[in-house]
């Protein structure tokens, strides 16, 4: 009995580890972009392996973003007529050269707002890419694209650093 209660465990425990490596070598292959989200970013000093040291930057920074916004992004009448206000949530990757790939709405508000956040970001410049160890890499971004509020086109402020 004792016999069959080991062989039992030694084959949970073969089985278990096989499972493991095989959990490992698939995530190496398929990899992900980071995803970013605001208020997360900070300097670390020991970072983890898949995070950037430096974030992706609009040019001009946030203030720069702030007037892209204020010059470029349209109301859309129909929002204005149903009196829609708010974010559309957007994300995009960030790639190495700077340049904006897989535009997608996450957290949408109308179809009208949608469709002119879209037409907004396409219409980015190139951003400067997160850098890894100095190495420029692919970053995915979380972005709200504000609408109806002038309010929402305040830049958010970080938190200041204790000396």
């Amino acid at each position: 009995m004792k016999h069959l209660f080991f062989l039992f465990l030694l084959v949970a425990f073969t089985a278990g580890a096989a499972q493991a490596q095989q959990t490992t070598a698939g995530s190496s292959i398929a990899k992900q972009p980071i995803e970013l989200k605001p208020g997360r970013m900070q300097a670390q000093a020991k970072p983890a392996p898949n995070r950037p040291d430096a974030p992706p930057q609009f040019p001009g920074g946030a203030q720069g973003l702030n007037t892209f916004f204020q010059q470029n992004l349209k109301y859309p009448e129909a929002a204005s007529v149903k009196q829609i206000s708010g974010n559309v949530v957007m994300t995009f990757t960030v790639e190495a050269d700077g340049h904006l790939t897989n535009p997608s709405v996450v957290q949408p508000l109308s179809p009208e707002c949608d469709t002119e956040a879209l037409r907004v970001l396409g219409q980015m410049p190139s951003w400067k890419p997160a850098t890894r160890k100095g190495q420029a890499i692919p970053t995915q971004v979380r972005l709200p694209i504000p609408f109806g509020n002038s309010e929402g086109l305040k830049v958010e402020q970080g938190k200041p650093k204790f000396e």
